[in-house]
């Protein structure tokens, strides 16, 4: 190890006893340094000066291994007396990023050798980790991540909730499955965008989604307005078991989706074009009009996208009966699948994960850093609209009549 105060000859007699640690030592040395400088500027004297402006005084050190591409260095952080130092070179790792190296660092562990995960460990610095160290390191993790999933939600109402789901691949016990890890997220009644949780789960099963909502109930999951969601059976059951008395409302994007598929492909562009003009009636009598006149059009030639529209229409347009200045956001799932999107980025990395346990830590270490985001004065709907959709003596909301399940 570099000593703080090591001099420049000092390093080089090292140097000369051991040539293969070369490039190391002098890194070593070199962080070491800015280290000791970063101190004396935040200290406000170097060590053993007397200096007026001083803020405090040093205390010792504490050891930091850092693992490079060069090895490891054994640094020493600067303790102080009064208040606490870390360098800005050595920027902790993101919650995120910890969660990524442990999945990492699990599966080498595990003797999962994939070309790329082998790949990634000598990225990280080329060291041997023991399993010990995995542990203690998933541990500290998976305190924190569990705290975040388990936290009470009984502070706010939440209006407005999305549903959805990601699958990846998960090593058990010698197979290579896919497993679900489902989400919600919802809008506090002030207008900022929160996680309520999430859970990972072989499939998505009635049985497994009416389990992660009678969790988010278990822990104060209220004032619900409007669910959105895709049209999964086994998600709408549990919804209508849990929420009842709420307004869904079917994921526009999805139901394009499901209309195109209805029709052959070339005629799809033609039938979503006149889809789309539903959505963008400015308001909710023009927009049925619109389905109407849509209808008319399509059953002669395309009875089967027909009948689907005919079901769909309450739960496509339930979100007109709140804010017009939210339709766009409440209208479909992509509130939630930007969030889906970034666990899956994360995912690639690790490709097959080595067990269930490492999935949900990766997925929440990506969630829980959303959701910190979230909470940092940026509200996805204003105070003013927020208040006209909780306000006692605003307009009645929408009914689904024809939603098996679900009542206004």
């Amino acid at each position: 190890m570099a000593h703080p105060r090591m001099t420049d000859q000092e390093l080089f007699d090292q140097l000369a006893l051991a040539d293969r640690d070369q490039l190391r030592l002098i890194l070593e040395h070199g962080i070491q340094r800015l280290i000791e400088l970063e101190a004396s500027a935040v200290i406000g004297a170097d060590p053993y000066e007397r200096a007026a402006d001083r803020a405090t005084h040093r205390n010792g050190h504490r050891p930091k291994p850092l693992d490079t591409g060069m090895g490891r260095l054994e640094l020493q952080i600067p303790k102080l007396r009064m208040g606490s130092f870390f360098p800005t070179l050595l920027e902790p790792r993101r919650r995120i990023d910890r969660a990524l190296l442990a999945v990492i660092q699990e599966a080498y562990v595990q003797g999962i050798s994939t070309r790329k995960v082998d790949a990634l460990m000598e990225a990280l610095g080329g060291c041997q980790i023991s399993k010990s160290e995995v542990s203690r390191i998933c541990a500290l993790l998976d305190e924190e991540l569990a705290a975040f999933r388990e936290r009470p939600l009984d502070d706010a109402a939440y209006p407005y909730v999305w549903f959805d789901a990601t699958h990846h691949k998960v090593r058990q016990a010698g197979r290579i499955v896919s497993q679900a890890t489902v989400i919600a997220v919802g809008v506090r009644e002030t207008g900022e965008k929160s996680v309520l949780g999430l859970m990972s789960g072989a499939a998505e099963t009635e049985a497994f989604w009416l389990e992660f909502c009678r969790s988010l109930i278990r822990r104060g999951l209220g004032g619900i307005q409007l669910v959105i969601s895709d049209a999964h059976e086994g998600l709408r059951s549990a919804l209508a078991q849990c929420f009842a008395g709420t307004t869904w409302q079917r994921c526009r994007v999805h139901f394009l989706r499901n209309i195109g598929a209805a029709v052959p492909a070339t005629h799809a562009p033609a039938v979503l074009a006149l889809t789309r003009t539903i959505f963008s009636q400015p308001t909710s009598e023009t927009a049925h009009e619109a389905v109407s006149h849509a209808l008319q059009l399509l059953e002669p030639r395309f009875s089967k996208a027909a009948e689907l529209l005919r079901k769909a229409e309450a739960d496509v347009l339930a979100y007109m009966a709140f804010p017009a200045d939210h339709w766009r956001s409440i209208s479909s799932t992509n509130a939630i699948e930007r969030l889906n999107a970034e666990i899956d980025r994360r995912a690639k990395v690790v490709g097959i994960f080595p067990n269930t346990a490492s999935l949900l830590r990766l997925a929440t270490a990506v969630v829980q850093d959303q959701h910190d985001e979230w909470q940092d004065d940026r509200r996805l709907f204003s105070q003013h609209s927020m208040a006209r959709l909780l306000h006692p003596d605003g307009p009645p909301l929408l009914t689904n009549p024809l939603t098996e399940g679900f009542a206004a």
